[in-house]
């Protein structure tokens, strides 16, 4: 076993590197890092339909699916990650609590009341402190998951704040559950670099004959070339989400409307859109409201067909084409997601 902690804490490398020793890789690794605020979604899901995208663009949060299944997770500096990539028999390789075990028994030593959920979660106290995902990739297994030590809790709400009801698709949509941070249960005041100091040392402990490794020149070069073709791209990132519809109403001061869209790739394949008269203001002529603030709807939807379903590259479309009063821009495009 080769432990390995990162140097990094751009969630694309650490992400990037998972794969890279998954696949590129013949030694078993014991991985850890630490990522800037973040949110990591699985390889199935909708990502839109995961995170709250308002919150997430004004915070500028980066947003990086990881190629393993399960639910959305938030990182940040308080959130310590553990990565067991290892070789295996074929058709015996997925083993949540096997491989999770260590670090169970790492949690225990210190005091903690951990134990396993019914969902592949360390809890304690019934409070989620760990979620888990797998990927099996030939002989070999990639086992990751989080360890809330001192996260910052309300923000993990807040970008994570979202209705998945609201899309028709058939992504894996995340479980919610009642989270706690680590060091809410220790005994003893520690931060989160001496518990990371502690947790490899146990690991290196746990698997005899264990060696430190850190990422070679040409190891860094290939995780970055992962990084730029990737997962620093929004066609990774975003737009691998499953198929989905949406319905949306949009009320824009003395006008609402009703939008249809079906994506799939992240592109928009079908558009309706249609105006719900008399809502809110009756005294406006119906044959005014379509063609003032939004000029003209079929051919907004017309020009809406085959661009991204991303916020940003709707309103600059929409801007430069003037098809929607200036001021309703925002609204309107926020109204689609």
């Amino acid at each position: 076993m080769l432990i390995l902690d990162s140097p990094s804490t751009d969630p694309h490398f650490n992400i990037a590197a998972e794969e890279y020793l998954l696949k590129e890789t013949d030694r078993d690794y014991a991985f850890f890092y630490i990522n800037e605020p973040s949110i990591i979604i699985g390889k199935h899901q909708n990502a839109w339909a995961e995170i709250n995208h308002g919150w997430t663009w004004r915070n500028d949060i980066p947003v990086v699916r990881r190629i393993s299944g399960g639910g959305t997770v938030w990182h940040d500096l308080g959130n310590l990650n553990f990565a067991f990539v290892l070789n295996g028999e074929e058709g015996k390789l997925v083993n949540f609590r096997e491989y999770a075990s260590p670090v169970l028994e790492y949690l225990i030593s210190l005091g903690i009341p951990a134990e396993f959920g019914e969902r592949n979660e360390i809890i304690a106290s019934g409070l989620k402190i760990s979620g888990n995902a797998e990927h099996v990739h030939r002989k070999r297994v990639l086992h990751h998951g989080t360890l809330l030590f001192s996260s910052n809790l309300t923000r993990l709400r807040e970008a994570l704040d979202t209705d998945p009801d609201l899309y028709i698709d058939k992504s894996v949509q995340s479980v919610r559950s009642k989270t706690g941070n680590i060091r809410e249960f220790l005994y003893n005041t520690m931060e989160i670099e001496e518990f990371r100091k502690g947790l490899l040392t146990f690991i290196a402990m746990h698997y005899r004959g264990s060696e430190k490794y850190v990422f070679s020149k040409p190891d860094r070069d290939r995780i970055e070339e992962l990084v730029r073709q990737k997962y620093s791209l929004w066609s990774w990132n975003i737009g691998y989400s499953p198929t989905y519809n949406l319905e949306r109403e949009i009320d824009m001061d003395s006008l609402r409307l009703r939008a249809e869209l079906r994506v799939e790739k992240g592109q928009i394949k079908e558009c309706t859109l249609s105006t719900i008269f008399g809502v809110p203001s009756p005294k406006r002529e119906a044959e005014d409201l379509e063609y003032k603030e939004i000029r003209n709807l079929n051919e907004l939807s017309v020009h809406l067909i085959g661009v991204m379903h991303d916020p940003d590259v709707l309103r600059d479309l929409i801007a430069a084409r003037d098809l929607v009063k200036p001021d309703w821009i925002d609204t309107f495009v926020e109204g689609l997601f």
